[in-house]
């Protein structure tokens, strides 16, 4: 008996020995290695010599602080800590590194079960197999670990591993990407809300001053310098500055609405952060913006992009590993024992199930086996076509992505350029406005101008005011969006938690997470590594 189990354990360790020589050759992984493509790039920026721009190094990790306004600074912090859809976005990063877990796990045997059973059997008196010389009532108890291990043969769960790290950092880099929109959505609604307050307060002055000159012309008209027609025509203009403060207002109620949105609150919470009105952020006197090589390691969307495409890359190789055998090898060992009562050779034999835990109760098993679908009627072959062709696409959306950040970049770069020189030639018009009022005032008391004339020079006055108001705003919103095409503000949550510490506490209360909630350790272009 004992020999018996010499020769099976020598050829069980045989077996063992093959699977793990073909386990060390296993050094290869079918499918293409990924490789960044070639995707088309600007050597210079059409519009870095226009106002104001230059091509110095970018100032982007917190650049709304250039605008040297703390209520905008308090309120992108907020943002970064409160939005639902970067939470959202956060989680993301938690699910991708739990899968990556699990595909990191299946690199190891992917059956390690330790089992364990008591039965008790009773034979009928009348089944055939029933002899005298076993007991018809018997309990047994085993325990044993089954264990298998599919070897990593072709690198199918290398690739997937692979293909789970990238996607990790798709997450991470389309986190990235959402806060650098939030952080310019919250700097654009803010701008928007205070260029509101700015024409609001422009348009009450210019009401004030028609008021006056429609209580000059009512006097005139009484005393009988002038006819009833200077008084309706100042009433009608009047009214019509009148009419488009409830229409600012309105704007402004709705600019203020949004703003709380962004920060996770509801309409009219952010109003006390805002405190009163206050004046427009003033914009920076040049802007650098660095070079158009850059877009390619700053912009988040680029990266994320490019993590996807990788990604979809390693899951070729999965796919193709499916065309090759799969190897595997299997064991069982544990400890079996039964109080049935036997017969050997006419004398009474047995055990007891307390004989479980002896030597003499030792069973196992193992081996090698490998599969492999040989008539699959074309579906793997098929399967992988289909991730190339998910890959060529990833391809082509990754070119598409850069051609659309540099479009996107030049065209704020652009405007912001020419909404400045536009906002010196207001500023000449709004200054020559406000002298033709004077003028024509003078002129009409003196009986040398008629009102038409005080009235066109006030519209014009009004007309001037708001356009030069709305223009100073969208300077500094192309500013912002030029920030935005350039990928700034990601470097914010560098060495921060990706969620408030209420929502870690209950994740951590409902889940063991380990070590998956610490913030991860960033590079310089944004790439995340987990810890």
């Amino acid at each position: 008996m004992q020999d018996i189990r010499r020769t099976a354990g020598g050829r069980t360790l045989r077996f063992v020995t093959l699977g793990f020589v073909l386990f060390f050759m296993a050094g290869c992984a079918v499918g293409p290695d990924y490789v960044r493509p070639q995707a088309p790039q600007m050597q210079e920026w059409l519009d870095q010599g226009g106002a104001g721009v230059n091509d110095g190094p970018a100032e982007l990790a917190d650049w709304w602080k250039r605008l040297n306004d703390p209520v905008l600074d308090r309120l992108v912090e907020l943002a970064g800590e409160r939005n639902p859809s970067l939470h959202v976005a956060a989680l993301r990063i938690l699910e991708a590194r739990a899968r990556l877990g699990i595909a990191t796990g299946n690199q190891f045997p992917q059956l390690q079960q330790l089992k364990g059973n008591v039965s008790e059997t009773g034979l009928s008196q009348h089944n055939p197999n029933t002899t005298p010389a076993i007991d018809r009532y018997y309990a047994t108890a085993s325990v044993a670990l089954d264990a298998a291990w599919e070897l990593d043969f072709w690198g199918r769960f290398r690739r997937a591993v692979e293909s789970g790290a990238w996607s990790v950092d798709a997450a991470t880099a389309g986190y990235d990407d959402l806060l650098v929109t939030l952080t310019a959505e919250v700097a654009r609604v803010y701008v928007t809300l205070r260029t509101l307050e700015e024409r609001l307060g422009i348009a009450r002055e210019n009401v004030a001053v028609q008021e006056r000159s429609s209580q000059i012309a009512r006097a005139l008209h009484e005393g009988g310098d002038v006819t009833e027609l200077d008084v309706t025509q100042a009433g009608a203009l009047l009214a019509g500055t009148q009419a488009s403060i409830p229409r600012l207002e309105a704007q402004l109620r709705q600019a203020k609405n949004g703003l709380s949105a962004l920060l996770g609150m509801l309409p009219g919470e952010a109003d006390r952060l805002l405190g009163g009105p206050g004046g427009i952020p003033q914009v920076p006197s040049d802007v650098a913006v660095g070079v158009p090589a850059e877009l390619l390691r700053r912009r988040p969307d680029i990266r994320a992009a490019e993590a996807q495409m990788a990604a979809q890359c390693a899951l070729i190789g999965v796919a193709k590993a499916d065309l090759y055998p799969r190897f595997t090898l299997f064991g069982n060992i544990g400890l079996s024992a039964s109080n049935a009562a036997l017969t050997y050779a006419g004398q009474p034999g047995g055990s007891s199930l307390g004989d479980l835990w002896s030597s003499e109760s030792l069973q196992y098993s193992g081996g090698m086996g490998f599969g492999w679908d040989i008539l699959n009627y074309g579906r793997i072959t098929n399967n992988v076509r289909v991730q190339d062709a998910r890959f060529q696409q990833l391809v082509e959306q990754y070119k598409n992505t850069v051609l659309t950040a540099a479009r996107e970049t030049e065209d704020a770069l652009s405007a912001f350029s020419r909404s400045r020189e536009e906002v010196a030639f207001l500023e000449q018009g709004v200054a020559s406005a406000k002298r033709s009022v004077e003028i024509s005032m003078i002129q009409y008391r003196e009986g040398l101008a008629d009102f038409q004339r005080v009235l066109d020079t006030q519209r014009s006055k009004v007309q001037a005011q708001d356009q030069l108001t709305a223009t100073q705003g969208s300077v500094l919103i192309n500013l912002i969006a030029t920030y935005k095409a350039l990928g700034g503000g990601w470097e914010a949550r560098s060495g921060k938690d990706f969620l408030p510490q209420e929502i870690l506490r209950e994740m951590s209360g409902r889940t063991d997470w380990g070590a998956l909630l610490d913030p991860p350790v960033s590079d310089a272009t944004g790439g995340g590594s987990w810890e």
